[in-house]
């Protein structure tokens, strides 16, 4: 199984919103933390917006944070809502044209993959991705800026 980049990203998100619900995030913080691209991000989060996950708030003190409960955010949602389609191979779709399709066995086999796959994301709530809330928060804390002091910039450091 395989999900897209613009999936992997929402649920990452999702997790760093949870680790730091006591507070709102911005979409640049979020990116610079796991290095992903800036622009790419801005249009997970809105759909992360738009199917109810998260809530953004602009202006001087805004940011993003979890919608509702992490233990209401269920993964194998997510996953259905984010991916553009889950069709394993052509046949999955319309207007297959393969000879094999009324009678294939291989079709069925991978159809019942991707449902089990799906069933246990189904059993995942965001809470449980979280796993213990203080060790996920350190590993996901916003990395700090240094900033040189004046006493160092003038010894020249």
């Amino acid at each position: 199984m395989h999900i897209t980049q613009f999936t992997d990203y929402a649920l990452r998100a999702l997790i760093y919103l949870g680790t730091n619900d006591q507070r709102r995030v911005t979409i640049q913080e979020i990116a610079e933390r796991f290095d992903v691209s800036r622009n790419h991000l801005m249009k997970v989060v809105n759909e992360l917006i738009r199917n109810g996950y998260a809530e953004g708030v602009r202006g001087k003190g805004g940011g993003l944070r979890l919608a509702r409960p992490a233990g209401e955010i269920v993964v194998g949602e997510v996953v259905r809502r984010m991916e553009p389609g889950m069709e394993l191979v052509e046949c999955f779709g319309s207007g297959c044209k393969c000879i094999l399709d009324p009678e294939c066995q291989l079709k069925f086999a991978l159809s019942r993959a991707l449902s089990a796959f799906l069933a246990v994301l189904d059993e995942l709530t965001l809470a449980d991705m979280l796993g213990e809330q203080e060790e996920a928060v350190l590993r996901l804390a916003p990395v700090p800026v240094r900033r040189k002091t004046k006493r160092l910039a003038a010894a020249g450091g």
